[in-house]
């Protein structure tokens, strides 16, 4: 993320959670994050996700719908149950048709889908940590 300071910039390291079952998509998106200057912390599941919280909470979330166990969408209806307010980028490389819709119920700043365009998942990023400072 990136703060303007009169005239000049500072660019913000924020910590980002990324959560697919898929090995290959947490080692690009982690190397896409971390090329943007972001600190990210990668899991396998919705479950190693969530268990990770008690010891301390990232600045945003990307989770992938379709996990084995808990899917995206459990990670979401879980946070907000439990009152966790966290950015999340949903991700699926799954066209349901109410997906979309169901992730913004659940809270999620934004839903993309696989192949996600690098661009447009660092600008979700933005978005969503910004939204969430505003309110």
């Amino acid at each position: 993320m990136v703060e303007r300071l009169g005239w000049f910039v500072v660019s913000t390291r924020l910590l980002i959670a990324v959560v697919d079952d898929e090995e290959s998509i947490r080692r690009a998106l982690g190397r896409l994050l971390r090329s943007a200057g972001h600190e990210v912390r990668s899991y396998a599941s919705g479950a190693e996700f969530l268990s990770s919280l008690s010891s301390g909470r990232p600045e945003c979330l990307i989770v992938d719908v379709h996990m084995p166990g808990l899917t995206g969408f459990d990670v979401l209806a879980r946070l907000k149950a439990d009152g966790v307010r966290l950015p999340a980028i949903v991700i699926t490389g799954f066209d349901e048709p109410d997906a979309e819709s169901r992730a913004a119920r659940l809270g999620a700043a934004k839903f993309l889908r696989k192949p996600v365009r690098e661009d447009e998942l660092l600008d979700a990023v933005e978005l969503a940590v910004s939204a969430a400072k505003a309110q």
